[in-house]
This record gives C-alpha cells, sequence and structure tokens, in this order.
C-alpha cells in the first residue's frame, strides 16, 4: 500500500526552504477546514484528465482539494489511462503532472482507513499493491516513448514513486519529495526499492526510505532525483519546450534506448553488448534513421516521425 495520503496536515520547514514538512495526520485535510470533496464521496469530475496534442498525451491527477491523492477510482483511471498512452501511436511523449499544490501525495488513506475497518473492504487494499500501483508504475517505467513527471507540488509516498520511474523529472522549484511510508509504518512500493537506488545510490536510497523528511527541489536536484529545476513561473513553459521537444524526436530510438538502459541495469556486459547490438539492428532499419542520415549529409534539421 502507498502512502503518503491525503488527508496530512503540512508545516513550514525547519530549515527554512518553504516547504511543507509532514507533522501530522488529520481526517479533515491539509488545512483542517472543510473540503468540497472527500476521498469517500462520490466524484464530481473524472480524476484524471487525458489530453493529447501534437503528439503529447498529458495525464494530469485532478483531486486538487485532496492534494491528488489516489482513490481507488483514481488510480483505476491512471492505470488505465498510461496504458491508452502507451498504445497510442500517435502519442510520442507523455507528461504526468497534478493540479494545485501538490503532485500527488500517494494514497488515500481516509479511504485506506475506511476499507481496514469494513467487513468487506470494498476498496480493494488487500490487493492494490498487485492490482494499481505495480501496473501503474510498469505502465511509466516500460512506456515505449518519453515520460516526463512534471513535478507541480509535493510529491509523497507512491507520488513519489511515480515521478522516480520517468525519464525526466522537471520540477518546480516550490515543490518537493518525501518518501514518507515509513512514517506510517509502511515499506515502500511503485517501485521505489528498485528506481530510487538508480538514482541516487543504495546510501541516499536507504536514508530517504529509513528515515523520510520533505526534501527541496534544490536538494532533489542535487543528489540526482530532479533533471532540471525551474521557477514557478516558467515551469509550465518549460515542460511544454521539453514535451515538444520530445514529441518530435525519433520515438523508436527513444523507447528502445528505455529498454537497453533497463536491460543493462540487470545484465552483466557481454549480454548487454548483445541487447546492444539487437536494438542497433531495430534502429538502423528505421525510417526515422533513414530520414537523420539524408538531412545529416545535407545540412539540415531532420523531421522525424517515431517510425
Amino acid at each position: 500500500m502507498a502512502a503518503i495520503s491525503s488527508p496530512l496536515v503540512l508545516a513550514p520547514d525547519r530549515v527554512g526552504q518553504g516547504l511543507p514538512t509532514i507533522i501530522a495526520y488529520a481526517p479533515t485535510g491539509f488545512d483542517r477546514s472543510p473540503q468540497k470533496e472527500t476521498p469517500l464521496s462520490v466524484p464530481t469530475a473524472p480524476p484524471i484528465r487525458y489530453e493529447v496534442s501534437d503528439g503529447v498525451a498529458t495525464v494530469t491527477l485532478d483531486r486538487p482539494t485532496q492534494m491528488n491523492s489516489l482513490t481507488l477510482a483514481t488510480k483505476v483511471a491512471l492505470r488505465d489511462t498510461l496504458h491508452e498512452a502507451a498504445a497510442d501511436s500517435a502519442v510520442r511523449c507523455v507528461v504526468l503532472t497534478g493540479t494545485g499544490r501538490a503532485f500527488c501525495v500517494g494514497q488515500d488513506l481516509q479511504e485506506h482507513v475506511a476499507g481496514r475497518t469494513a467487513d468487506d473492504d470494498p476498496f480493494g487494499g488487500a490487493t492494490t499493491v498487485e492490482d494499481h500501483y505495480n501496473p501503474i508504475v510498469t505502465a511509466i517505467a516500460t512506456m515505449p516513448k518519453p515520460v516526463i513527471a512534471a513535478v507541480n507540488g509535493i510529491a509523497a509516498g507512491a507520488g513519489a514513486s511515480m515521478t522516480f520511474a520517468a525519464d525526466f523529472r522537471l520540477v518546480k522549484r516550490s515543490a518537493g519529495f518525501n518518501t514518507a511510508f515509513a512514517a506510517i509504518a509502511f515499506s515502500c512500493d511503485t517501485g521505489a526499492s528498485w528506481t530510487l537506488p538508480r538514482l541516487v545510490g543504495a546510501t541516499r536510497a536507504t536514508d530517504l526510505l529509513m528515515r523520510p523528511r520533505t526534501i527541496s527541489a534544490d536538494e532533489a536536484l542535487e543528489i540526482g532525483i530532479a533533471t532540471s529545476v525551474v521557477d514557478d513561473d516558467a515551469f509550465d513553459d518549460a515542460v511544454a519546450d521539453l514535451a515538444r521537444e520530445l514529441a518530435h524526436g525519433p520515438t523508436l530510438a527513444y523507447g528502445a534506448i528505455k529498454r537497453a538502459l533497463a536491460f543493462s541495469a540487470t545484465h552483466d556486459l557481454s549480454t548487454s553488448l548483445e541487447h546492444e547490438g539487437q536494438k542497433m539492428a531495430l534502429t538502423g532499419a528505421s525510417s526515422d534513421h533513414d530520414v537523420a542520415v539524408k538531412a545529416f549529409l545535407a545540412k539540415e534539421k531532420p523531421e522525424f516521425t517515431g517510425r
């Protein structure tokens, strides 16, 4: 089960970064004031927005009053939307982001608690890791096209884990990360034990998972979690620029690079070299490679089709 959740109580970070620090869990939410929507209510709008434009699929977690915490409906919609993006040949880059002050704070704990106390859990808590979190992170990590995590606010628990699986993490300067799991006596899920050590090393990953704290965007950049940090007022444009660049790039080659990196992380050199050769043969026979070679010889900019 992924944590952390809405509800949370957050306070200014003690190191003066102006970032939220988890200090308590409160059933009334972030600011202890009534919210328009509770995690157990029927949502008035879909929890996930999906838009495709100019080759870019934008997947938006859209429960801002609950800091984009993950209810059953949200997890199902996110899983299925990511699968749709993966299968759509018109999509050549995926942007995963949130609305409001959070990217995603992980499992909705109100729903989790309700499920634990019910005679027959209607939210599938006992199998949600296998049914939802594993397929979600697998879809991100194995997406045959680039995935950008546009981290617009705090990313905690499974929310942080999802960003670790993306290919690029563009982080708003006011945002931050918190693994959060151990704070509520969970281990970790959504691939954090696999992705985080590959980003920051085993020593830092152990510290961040066992002693969860909110780290700033700048610290995330320093230790290798963030790809880049962008001032808040320039964030949307920076995300759009990168997404546009990737969507106009050699999509098949990008997918092959992703597979090669994942494969080589768990295989020896000789086996990895063999796998690289297979991917080079695949991409060498592609239309995009032909276009690139001709454009290079003509001293022109190639126009890739992703094939």
